[in-house]
């Protein structure tokens, strides 16, 4: 798998992804329509298009799957803002595989930070496998960190 800056001209097929993947949420938690702001949102996703934010994650020439990351370099972390994997191929590695393309895109970062609704817990357990500490609970979500050794 590698990570390429999204094409605005695959932003409504990032879209449709985005919303197979996280109208399953439902099964691990959630509630019909408790999902991300914007997540069905085409202009907002070709906005991170535009600023450079939003990754296509990509198996060959196949678009599996996508992240939005906000680098800062400054404070040499990251706080990756969503990720997502078309439900189609969900549980078969590949957000572990993105995962790893996010940090590895990265080496200048220290930490990585991310956060999830607390209810969710298909991604509360994903995360901590992935080697993430918890570092506050507020608001009904769960504020992760991972400092690279």
């Amino acid at each position: 798998m590698n990570i390429v800056i999204a094409d605005e001209n695959q932003v409504k097929t990032i879209v449709d992804m985005s919303v197979r993947a996280f109208e399953t949420d439902i099964d691990v938690g959630g509630t019909k329509g408790d999902c991300p702001p914007e997540y069905d949102s085409v202009e907002w996703h070709k906005r991170m298009a535009r600023e450079g934010r939003l990754y296509q994650a990509m198996i060959g020439k196949d678009i599996v799957g996508a992240a939005v990351i906000f680098p800062d370099e400054t404070n040499n972390r990251v706080y990756i803002g969503r990720i997502f994997i078309d439900s189609i191929y969900h549980r078969k590695g590949y957000g572990i595989r993105l995962m790893e393309c996010i940090e590895k895109k990265y080496p200048f970062a220290a930490e990585f930070h991310l956060d999830t609704p607390s209810w969710n817990v298909r991604t509360n357990a994903f995360y901590a496998k992935l080697g993430y500490q918890i570092i506050k609970e507020e608001d009904g979500f769960v504020f992760y960190r991972k400092t690279r050794k």
